[in-house]
């Protein structure tokens, strides 16, 4: 086999995103801020990660967290001064590291000046967004926003209606309008200008819409997905936004895609997309009813269970599952590259989804660490990862999330049932848990402000936290280190062939897979379960072990300890 391969800087990179509002703080006003993760700067270089993804920092009045963009080209009160930013990309690059964006461009904040100016029939942008004429009392059609409720909303000084697929703080844009496809590619490139590594486009396959606006069809799902992903328009879009913007410069381009499949893919791939961000993987741990659907674990169970057992079944996941979506996603794209993430800002918390956080979370942290860093594909890491942060407890008024709000109450009207007993879900299901502030050292609110933090803070932050981690060579951050540092110099790792060697029937919840690039190969055994479980019929577990996640691994050891992971080298 050629070991030539088609080398790209970021596919060899390890991406760390940051959330900003819940980083580091430092002013004191409870939220974190540009010149708090100046402040971390060498933890990220300490850690060993090669880029730095920001979450929104641009101007929002953060009806949805920044996610709403009142002004493309000016930084959020909150987050400091657009000088803070060029000191935090100074600071990035300084230490050989890289930095890129966030960036919406389905939607703004409706009290962004394009949009203002649209209400106003002579305002000169009256079809920069989405408009439909007609009374008030009946939307143009019957879609729902993907946050629940319709996605039309009537303007009462326009005297129309407005199109949003999420919030209705969040008007989409006309991209059949070229005016506002050129004002969108010279704000990109106005931040190229300023020396990014490359944008995250969110929702990225939303911004095409079908012709003629068609009712969604309301059969035996709530709303037809396929009307609001991968438009008519939408690679035509994509090649021109490449050809007018980031085509143009060295940069990594990811796209967010969701209702995207790999074939769907290889379309954005060749438009000039560098990876596709998807989310198959993500469903692996939900019941057959889906996210917030309680059928499957019943009321009476969540009435009565503990909450180690709680934790458990809601959490319940076929490895078989999870080994389909990696490998649909790996073998569907074929050459092209895909991205990898076990948590986000849009999830809840790894260890606590995939692993176990009571008796097993150093050990359950560490492999889903190497089940993240030894596949083919870029990985991404969540702050608070690499520390094991966890998911956490919330009384119903510290809820933040407006997803999560929503789902409780209709959990509590339609099962008649108290907010205690719905309480196991937000605690495994709402996207606050990954938001909740990462936790520094074992100070008040963790080190994260000296003021009274925007979110709840993780109880636990006096046994995990980073100054805690960084003392222990043991830990969580130095395992996650470690192998960053040796992907970072292996070649099989990042670029070889993947052969999926487990699950099956008769190694329940062990994953196994090999990597190959050449005659260099390794193989990757990972006993995903509390119990041990010996493994000697998989061919070259007697060879050396090149990490593992336990101390004294011997190779003629072939029984595996609870979550326990191995990386073989085979030659």
């Amino acid at each position: 086999m050629s070991t030539d391969v088609d080398r790209a800087w970021w596919k060899e990179a390890s991406v760390y995103q940051v959330y900003p509002r819940s980083f580091n703080d430092s002013d004191g006003d409870g939220l974190g801020d540009l010149q708090g993760i100046r402040n971390r700067a060498d933890y990220f270089d300490e850690l060993g990660v090669d880029v730095v993804w920001l979450c929104p920092v641009y101007d929002s009045p953060n009806a949805d967290m920044g996610y709403d963009i009142r002004d493309y080209r000016s930084i959020m009160d909150e987050m400091g001064t657009m000088a803070d930013w060029e000191g935090l990309l100074d600071d990035v690059h300084d230490r050989d590291m890289k930095l890129v964006m966030d960036l919406v461009v389905n939607h703004t904040s409706d009290e962004h000046a394009w949009f203002v100016e649209s209400r106003d029939p002579d305002g000169g942008k009256d079809d920069w967004y989405i408009w439909r004429d007609g009374g008030p009392d009946e939307p143009p059609n019957n879609w729902i926003s993907l946050f629940g409720g319709p996605a039309w909303t009537y303007d009462e000084r326009r005297e129309a209606w407005y199109l949003h697929l999420f919030d209705e703080k969040q008007p989409d844009l006309n991209w059949e309008n070229p005016d506002i496809r050129e004002a969108i590619y010279d704000m990109m490139t106005f931040w190229l200008e300023k020396g990014i590594d490359g944008f995250r486009m969110d929702a990225i396959s939303c911004i095409s819409k079908p012709h003629g606006l068609p009712d969604a069809d309301t059969g035996e799902d709530w709303f037809d997905m396929d009307l609001y992903f991968n438009g008519p328009r939408i690679h035509e879009f994509m090649q021109e936004m490449a050809a007018e913007t980031y085509e143009n410069y060295d940069v990594m381009l990811i796209g967010e895609t969701p209702g995207t499949d790999p074939e769907e893919a290889k379309q954005y791939y060749e438009d000039g997309v560098d990876v596709v961000v998807y989310f198959d993987h993500m469903d692996v741990t939900y019941g057959p009813g889906g996210k917030w659907s309680p059928d499957y674990v019943g009321m009476e169970t969540l009435a009565s269970a503990g909450d180690e057992e709680l934790d458990e079944m809601l959490n319940t996941m076929d490895l078989a599952d999870l080994q389909e979506a990696i490998r649909h996603w790996d073998e569907g794209v074929g050459d092209e590259w895909n991205c990898l993430y076990m948590g986000s800002h849009d999830q809840t918390r790894a260890v606590s989804r995939f692993g176990d956080d009571h008796e097993y979370h150093r050990e359950s942290a560490t492999l889903v660490a190497t089940f993240l860093l030894t596949q083919r594909a870029t990985p991404f890491l969540y702050q608070g990862d690499e520390i094991g942060m966890t998911n956490t407890d919330w009384d119903r008024d510290d809820i933040r999330d407006v997803e999560a709000r929503g789902q409780v109450d209709i959990l509590t009207d339609e099962h008649d049932v108290p907010y205690e007993t719905i309480a196991p879900f937000v605690r495994n299901r709402s996207r606050d848990n990954a938001r909740t502030p990462m936790q520094w050292d074992d100070s008040e609110n963790a080190g994260f402000t000296d003021g009274d933090p925007w979110i709840q803070v993780n109880d636990d932050y006096d046994r995990i936290n980073v100054e805690r981690a960084m003392a222990d060579p043991d830990s969580i951050f130095h395992y996650y280190r470690r192998l960053l540092d040796h992907r970072s110099e292996s070649d099989v790792l990042v670029y070889g062939d993947t052969a999926y060697v487990l699950p099956d029937d008769e190694y329940p919840n062990v994953w196994a897979h090999r990597r190959t690039l050449g005659e260099d190969s390794v193989l990757v055994v990972l006993n995903w379960q509390a119990e041990k479980r010996d493994v000697a019929g998989i061919d070259g577990v007697d060879s050396p072990v090149l990490f593992g996640n336990y101390d004294g691994q011997t190779t003629d050891e072939t029984t595996l300890r609870p979550y326990e992971a191995r990386v073989y080298d085979l030659g």
